[in-house]
């Protein structure tokens, strides 16, 4: 997982509340073996509108997404999270999500921000033309016109973020612990190491 400190750049002023995650990304996309390519079925439904914000070329390719209320309802799917990385989105500003999006986002290095809903409104004005920043260091989300607010994160989700560790990155930190159990294990209980459950 990369490292996140800053995301900067334009947003997709997307405004919809309840977006669920069958929204996001449909089922008939959960069959892949592969989290490439699922991008390009993200908001399939949205998308069939020609004028959808996520096909408008202002905003191709922004890491943010400006969202209503409760966003990542519905269904645990974790390609929700992998269709949005997939589209190149790091970041997610909303009044509200789901526990189980939130949770998936943050596993795969996405940073969900909850603002209240003026925050919300004044940032959808300022995405129709201009860049945002949010620091994860400093729990802040800035615009270019002095608009500051402030956001609470996790301690451990915004420590695994910053420094890029996943649930994998996470256990290889105890790397040297893991292996001097195992050595102790098999020296202490070699039956268990032989795979007959006999002593050699």
């Amino acid at each position: 997982m990369e490292k996140v400190s800053t995301v900067e750049g334009r947003a997709y002023p997307f405004g919809m509340k309840n977006v669920d995650t069958d929204i996001i990304i449909p089922a008939h996309f959960l069959k892949t073996v592969t989290r490439e390519g699922l991008g390009a079925g993200a908001f399939e439904a949205l998308r069939k509108n020609p004028d959808n914000v996520f096909d408008n070329p202002a905003y191709a390719g922004s890491p943010i997404i400006v969202a209503g209320d409760n966003f990542g309802c519905g269904s645990s799917r974790e390609h929700a999270a992998w269709a949005l990385l997939d589209m190149g989105v790091k970041a997610v500003i909303a009044p509200s999500f789901s526990d189980i999006f939130s949770g998936n986002a943050f596993k795969n290095g996405i940073v969900t921000v909850a603002l209240p809903q003026d925050a919300i409104d004044r940032l959808m004005e300022v995405a129709e033309t201009d860049p945002i920043t949010i620091d994860l260091e400093a729990q802040t989300v800035t615009t270019p016109f002095q608009d500051r607010w402030t956001f609470e994160i996790d301690p451990f989700r915004k420590y695994c973020l910053t420094e890029g560790l996943d649930e994998v990155g996470l256990t290889l930190q105890s790397d040297s612990a893991i292996r001097a159990y195992e050595t102790r294990q098999r020296d202490e209980q070699p039956w268990l190491a032989s795979g007959t459950g006999l002593a050699a």
